[in-house]
């Protein structure tokens, strides 16, 4: 959740003039190419654009380079680095040799002591990163020399070169700033493809290629991603030609699919849409509310009404098809053994069907972020099942400025999901040790054998071992659901077909800033 929508009718308006002003949608200004300038549509903006802080960490950014990538199957190829790392000391060393010729945007070359300087920076306690727990195996980072970079692990920590993905940034720039204050957060320099060239918050971001990038100038010379909250808003725009592509709900993009001239794309992915049940409140923080709420809901349903089919039933964190997957968790809508759970536990009938114990009914608030009709749909959806079973569910939209200082007390239709290892999400959603911690665990959900198995999980290099402990917390979660688990999602993607060379990758919760058909926009190549 490092993604902040953005808030307002106004920030709408003033887009439908300024985007389309910078940039006739596909092709270019003052004579540029056909196909040399895009324009973007996303729903969200990033709080900054520093790694150190977060920004970019799963890779995909186009500003910066970690020094492995993923290719379109994910599976890893050298990017800064010029090969693979070499792995010693049974698990516990790595180390990288960086590419030759490598320069930052602004012509400085790239060097050992700008890796260092990035996870260094990253992993002290004064810098306000929140993710630093994924670099947790991490004892030391050190040069060797000015083309080695090796890493010294506390424990043999699996995925750890998954890990490295995560962008460098120039020590001889950021280094002499605060990390958590500094310039270097909206006017960022790095070895990317592209080189951001202008930033208004709410609106737009734009992009022009790199002259110094070492994998060669793309065709694609500029690139604007226009921030346009409002589902709607963004499919109405996309129609009328202001924007090139866009992310979409399937609902929205299933009305282009007779347009000859656009595309649509399908992207499968780890992003499930569930609702926090925060512990602080008299109501969530009821096991048996939980677990009733988990009976009572229709995933089936919403699959097929609000996302329409694109998705699965998510009956936890992980998709079925992912071999880390515990099956036979499977379970459909039971509203009798919803309303049973609450018999036994004393929440007992209300005059107005909604159930009271000890003289306190059985409601509360569910907040989804304004503008998202998915999300909304969904929490529509689950409060009329939760109705069923005798649950009153207020659903309140709001920006996220309003719904991050409640998330202690209400819940959120909230979304998350991370590729690659089980380790990747699992343990910031749901480990005791980060409970409140920002929108990491934000239902401050407890459960000591959780912990347990997140902590074997992320220490074991055994896949046996590994496979029992995060098999322990997907049933745990059955057994006492901190959240309530609705979909997982496709990424729906309309473009304009102007381009070759477009793909897609299973995704990762955030998408449409750095995921989508655009993971690689230096590859695209104007149709002929």
């Amino acid at each position: 959740m490092t993604t902040r929508r953005i808030r307002g009718a106004a920030v709408v308006a003033a887009l439908a003039g300024g985007i389309a002003g910078c940039s006739a949608p596909g092709g270019g200004t003052g004579g540029e190419e056909a196909g040399a300038s895009v324009v973007i549509g996303v729903a969200s903006e990033p709080d900054t654009l520093s790694p150190l802080l977060g920004y970019g960490k799963d890779g995909n950014s186009k500003i910066f380079d970690g020094l492995l990538t993923r290719d379109a199957d994910l599976n890893l190829k050298p990017a800064l680095a010029a090969s693979l790392p070499e792995v010693g000391d049974d698990g516990r060393t790595y180390t990288y040799t960086l590419r030759d010729g490598v320069k930052f945007s602004d012509g400085e070359p790239l060097t050992s002591a700008d890796v260092v300087f990035t996870y260094r920076t990253i992993l002290d306690d004064r810098t306000n990163n929140t993710a630093k727990s994924e670099l947790d195996a991490v004892e030391e980072v050190r040069a060797a020399g000015d083309d080695k970079v090796v890493f010294t692990l506390k424990y043999p920590y699996a995925p750890f070169a998954a890990r490295t993905v995560l962008p460098i940034v120039p020590e001889h720039i950021a280094g002499g700033q605060n990390p958590n204050t500094g310039s270097f957060n909206t006017r960022p320099v790095g070895t990317g493809p592209y080189v951001l060239t202008g930033w208004s918050r709410g609106e737009k971001l734009t992009f022009k290629a790199n002259p110094h990038y070492w994998g060669g100038k793309p065709e694609v010379e500029k690139f604007t991603m226009a921030i346009v909250e409002d589902d709607d808003v963004r499919a109405t725009r996309l129609r009328s030609g202001d924007l090139d592509g866009a992310v979409l709900p399937p609902n929205l993009a299933a009305t282009f699919r007779n347009d000859d001239g656009r595309r649509t794309h399908v992207a499968e992915s780890y992003d499930y849409r569930t609702v926090t049940l925060p512990t602080a409140n008299a109501v969530t923080g009821d096991r048996a509310v939980r677990q009733a709420l988990d009976a009572a809901v229709d995933r089936e349903a919403m699959v097929d009404k609000i996302l329409d089919g694109a998705g699965r039933p998510a009956y936890g964190p992980l998709p079925g098809d992912d071999p880390w997957y515990a099956r036979g968790i499977e379970r459909a809508q039971d509203l009798d053994r919803a309303r049973k759970i609450l018999d036994e536990a004393g929440w007992k009938p209300g005059g107005d069907g909604v159930r009271v114990k000890d003289g306190r009914r059985a409601a509360f608030t569910l907040l989804y972020p304004s503008g998202d009709k998915v999300r909304q749909d969904h929490a529509l959806a689950y409060a009329s099942d939760a109705k069923k079973a005798g649950i009153e569910v207020e659903v309140e939209s709001a920006t996220w400025e309003v719904i991050e200082p409640r998330m202690k007390d209400d819940a959120v239709l909230a979304g998350f999901g991370s590729t690659g290892d089980p380790d990747f999400g699992l343990y910031t959603m749901l480990h005791s040790s980060l409970a409140g911690d920002g929108f990491n665990n934000m239902g401050r959900y407890a459960n000591p054998a959780v912990d347990k198995a997140l902590d074997t999980g992320r220490r074991s290099q055994d896949p046996a071992v590994r496979e029992a402990a995060y098999d322990t917390v997907q049933r745990e979660l059955v057994k006492n659901p901190g959240y309530t688990f609705l979909t997982h999602i496709d990424h729906v993607y309309v473009l304009a077909d102007r381009w070759d060379g477009l793909t897609t990758q299973l995704e990762p919760h955030e998408h449409g800033f750095a995921s989508g058909p655009w993971w690689n926009i230096e590859d695209w190549r104007p149709k002929k």
